[in-house]
């Protein structure tokens, strides 16, 4: 549990895992994820078709529930006063053998969810410091998360918590080719 001195027991964040069958109380939080994208990449809509809220939250539960089929998989939900205010998904890879030495697995912070709301209230810390946590008991050392590039906020945070750039990913559309095919 993480506290900062002072708080009252409504201000306490707490968290709390979650099995595939209760995947759906991650909807609303997806859905404030998935305006957050929305809004700061317009400059991606000539490249990656945008579906709406029910349609991304659809195709994430069916990738959530994947990747929880994998007992390794983290679902941890952070709550205030019993009411959900921020989750993340974290799935655990083996690390690509490279230029760098990242041990042998690396844990990737899939889906970092806080509605805007509960933004600057140590969420996003408690959520990341619990990861941390875990995957440091699993022997894990390193995390990968990654941001929307347009969003200054978001990055400003994770590296805040430590986070630096790594690899940066370059999208494009293929012309001729359909966005459903």
């Amino acid at each position: 549990m993480a506290t900062k001195p002072h708080q009252g027991v409504s201000d306490v964040l707490r968290f709390r895992y979650l099995g595939p069958h209760e995947i759906d109380e991650l909807a609303g939080l997806w859905t404030a994820v998935h305006e957050r994208h929305t809004a700061v990449a317009p400059h991606l809509e000539d490249v990656i078709t945008s579906v709406d809220a029910d349609e991304a939250w659809r195709r994430r539960r069916k990738q959530y529930l994947d990747w929880l089929a994998d007992p390794n998989t983290l679902a941890v939900v952070a709550e205030r006063a019993r009411e959900p205010v921020g989750y993340a998904m974290v799935t655990i890879r083996e690390s690509q053998q490279g230029s760098w030495d990242r041990g042998e697995r690396v844990g990737v912070v899939q889906t970092l969810a806080v509605p805007e709301e509960h933004t600057a209230t140590g969420v996003g810390s408690g959520l990341l410091e619990e990861v941390r946590r875990q995957l440091g008991e699993l022997g894990i050392r390193e995390i990968e998360l990654s941001a929307v590039a347009t969003s200054a906020d978001d990055i400003r945070f994770l590296e805040q918590e430590g986070f630096r750039p790594f690899v940066t990913t370059m999208v494009c559309r293929i012309s001729g080719v359909g966005a459903h095919d």
